[in-house]
């Protein structure tokens, strides 16, 4: 038995020998070419620090060898995004890689493809980041945009609707019928009555002339009414003078409908000729005066349609009619004064009140617009953000026109059709800001291993 597995094992040495120096004869010498090659050394912690030679970290590790053949091969194309090109910081600093990693924070770098680098000035944003954001759009479009002129102004009286009482003769007053200015009182609607003995005398030599029949007499009393007349006499006073119904008093009426601005009668008060006693406003219309820039007079036309809005009534709109262009500048504001007239039925407009005047240009045609929360204004020039599909945007310098109806007219730099972003614009255009900041410091980002960028 000992003898048979003594054999048995001689047998099983004899023939791993042969095998052994078969494949060693077989086989060809080891060569310096096919030793593999060390690009550099890594972070054994997954930091981004890198060694061109063996190195330890701060904890005595040793860095791991990268080689050659471990780093990517150039990405096959991934349909419209082309070939990758390289890693980018998720964090939007300027730190790239040729190949996957991750930063300080453990989030990975990503990549970024051929095509969305391949135009100039292109943005590109994460979906994501987009959707997070609200990055909405919408395609310009043709609209009628009248290039409307706004302007401040001020609700005023109408000047032509004022009226004053004055007597023409010397007297008292001897009884107030409307005793507080604000009061609205009617046309014709007594306001005081007065003694006047001018008054008097003449009604007396009326009445004796008239009296007395024929001839020079009836001359007299035809003399004597028209100086009555004369003096602000009412027809209605006339006649009862010539039906002989003698008056002590008379009293004086309102000449217009409207509102007392000014009240200056008292009782017991005396009188001279021409004093003011009360001072009426029909506010049945009223001016509003705008003060439009000298550049948008030239549009401006009396009889143009005019729209308004008030401060103090925001939900009432109002309509008017230019019915005055100042011929001279202010040389502060280098603004004219433009009166409006508008209706006020119901006295809603009260004098000095603030308002908006929006006076649309004649002739409007449509043009390519887009709504006004499109357009970024650095005061200087106007962008918008033209969408590329798959979160790749271009900024694009316009020319705009005038505005209207929320909408803006583009008269260069966009066509029909084109979309652009209308809301959450301010992250796209702070993505391109900082992009060429940071490539300005850093030139452009290397380009994967065996890709020409």
């Amino acid at each position: 038995m000992i003898r048979n597995l003594i054999v048995l094992v001689i047998v099983a040495g004899i023939a791993g020998g042969i095998y052994w120096f078969g494949i060693r004869e077989n086989s060809p010498a080891p060569s310096a070419s096919s030793e593999r090659k060390v690009l550099y050394y890594k972070d054994p912690m997954g930091g981004t620090d890198t060694s061109p030679k063996p190195k330890k970290d701060s904890m005595g590790m040793d860095y791991l060898p990268v080689y050659a053949d471990e780093t990517p091969k150039p990405a096959p194309e991934t349909g419209d995004r082309g070939r990758l090109l390289y890693y980018r910081n998720p964090m939007g600093l300027a730190d790239t890689s040729p190949k996957p990693k991750k930063d300080s924070m453990g989030m990975d770098y990503l990549p970024v493809y051929e095509n969305e680098v391949s135009a100039p000035g292109i943005v590109q944003v994460d979906t994501a980041r987009l959707q997070r954001a609200g990055v909405r759009t919408e395609a310009a479009t043709l609209k009628n945009v009248a290039n409307e002129i706004q302007a401040a102004g001020v609700v005023a009286l109408d000047q032509t609707r004022l009226a004053v009482v004055t007597p023409r003769v010397d007297g008292f007053i001897e009884r107030v019928y409307v005793g507080a200015p604000g009061l609205e009182v009617k046309a014709g609607q007594p306001l005081v009555e007065v003694y006047s003995p001018e008054l008097v005398q003449l009604q007396d030599e009326y009445r004796l002339a008239h009296e007395a029949g024929a001839g020079t007499t009836a001359t007299l009393a035809e003399s004597a009414l028209k100086r009555l007349q004369n003096l602000g006499i009412t027809p209605a006073q006339v006649r009862d003078i010539a039906a002989g119904r003698y008056r002590r008093t008379l009293s004086l009426g309102a000449p217009i409908s409207g509102v007392v601005l000014k009240k200056n009668a008292v009782l017991g008060q005396r009188f001279m000729t021409g004093e003011q006693l009360y001072e009426i406003a029909d506010i049945s219309s009223v001016w509003v005066v705008a003060k439009v820039f000298e550049h948008d007079l030239p549009v401006l036309k009396t009889g143009s349609a005019v729209k308004i809005a008030v401060s103090a009534l925001p939900n009432r709109p109002f309509e008017g009619t230019i019915s005055f262009i100042a011929p001279q500048i202010d040389r502060d504001t280098r603004t004219a004064d433009v009166r409006i007239n508008v209706g006020n039925a119901d006295g809603a407009l009260r004098a000095d009140m603030y308002a908006t005047v929006s006076i649309p240009a004649p002739d409007a045609k449509p043009v390519v617009a887009v709504p006004n929360s499109a357009i970024i204004d650095s005061g200087t020039r106007q962008v918008v953000l033209i969408a590329k599909g798959e979160g790749r945007f271009e900024p694009r310098e316009i020319k705009t026109g005038g505005r209207s109806g929320g909408f803006t007219a583009v008269t260069e730099g966009l066509k029909e059709g084109e979309e652009v972003v209308v809301e959450a614009a301010f992250l796209i255009d702070a993505e391109s800001n900082l992009r060429a900041a940071l490539q300005s410091f850093t030139g452009p980002p290397p380009a994967a291993p065996g890709v020409k960028p």
